[in-house]
């Protein structure tokens, strides 16, 4: 197992891909190629493996782990552009995806990232190192907009207090480090909520997941994703909270969702055809897994199949 990064859910999510041995496949979120060394152990010398990541250190990463295996193509570039990717390296349908959208241990655990509230650090978390950061958001973005961010991304019922702290904060100073703001967000906790967690997890989350537009881009990622599909090809998904889950259930059930008719029709009329069938509804980690790996409790595992065209 690479030390760049534990994968969660390996065994149970190469399972579900049904791999074929001369096939075509894409590992989305690349990360530190957990999954992908994983599924090049399940095929031969004539299948393809596509490799994506945005973060260049994951790139720079799996380019050493994998020099030589003239299966892999590496490409930078984010999974929302995964048809424009297989364009370009005029794939047409491939057999499986896989995509992990939770952060690496590499980017929470290397500190001048900003992603992790236990390590002093500038204020960042941006997975590609390119764009707008979370130094960015608390510093220039309305109350309103920080407020409603907190709320919607992570359901934190003190969004409204925190918002109003941050901008207080930065009237007189510019908010610059992961501790500043885990400063200003335990500030804004009652104190008897503090003992339930770590007051800025919430608030962390929520920035991460603003900063790198996860739900924004999700639901046309995922349709995205099905539609690389050949028939009889799977994508696995791996969430890691509940909105993602959401998006990533919702669009799974639009595709295996067969006549669409008022059901006081007495025979379908609307010809409508499922285009996937569900393999995996929802798999968590084992207790055996949670133990090791204690970022993988809030795992969750979906797979679909396409069936139809």
């Amino acid at each position: 197992m690479s030390e760049y990064h534990t994968s969660v859910l390996l065994k149970e999510s190469i399972e579900a891909l049904n791999i074929k041995e001369d096939g075509i496949y894409i590992d989305a979120t690349a990360g530190g190629g957990g999954h992908s060394a994983e599924i090049l152990k399940n095929l031969s010398e004539k299948a393809k493996l596509v490799l994506i990541d945005r973060d260049p250190d994951a790139i720079s990463e799996i380019s050493k782990r994998f020099a030589g295996d003239k299966r892999v193509t590496i490409v930078r570039d984010n999974y929302k552009n995964i048809i424009s990717v297989l364009n370009h390296l005029n794939i047409e349908q491939v057999d499986g995806i896989i995509a992990d959208l939770g952060v690496s241990s590499h980017q929470l655990d290397t500190d001048s990232r900003g992603f992790s509230f236990h390590k002093n650090a500038p204020l960042d978390m941006r997975m590609s190192k390119d764009g707008i950061s979370a130094k960015d958001i608390v510093n220039t973005y309305e109350q309103e907009e920080i407020k409603r961010i907190l709320f919607e991304y992570a359901d934190e019922k003190f969004a409204g207090k925190i918002a109003n702290e941050i901008v207080n904060y930065r009237q007189n100073k510019e908010i610059e480090t992961t501790f500043e703001l885990a400063e200003i967000v335990k500030n804004a906790y009652p104190q008897r909520e503090r003992r339930k967690s770590h007051p800025a997890r919430k608030t962390f989350q929520a920035l991460r997941i603003e900063v790198n537009g996860e739900l924004t881009d999700l639901e046309f990622s995922v349709k995205n994703m099905f539609e690389s599909l050949s028939v009889g090809g799977r994508l696995a998904i791996i969430t890691f909270h509940s909105a993602e889950d959401r998006i990533v259930k919702n669009v799974f059930r639009e595709f295996a969702q067969g006549c669409i008719c008022p059901p006081e029709f007495p025979v379908c009329v609307c010809g409508h055809k499922s285009q996937g069938k569900i393999i995996v509804r929802k798999k968590s980690p084992s207790e055996i897994e949670t133990e090791k790996n204690t970022r993988a409790k809030s795992a969750r595992l979906r797979c679909i199949e396409k069936i139809y065209k």
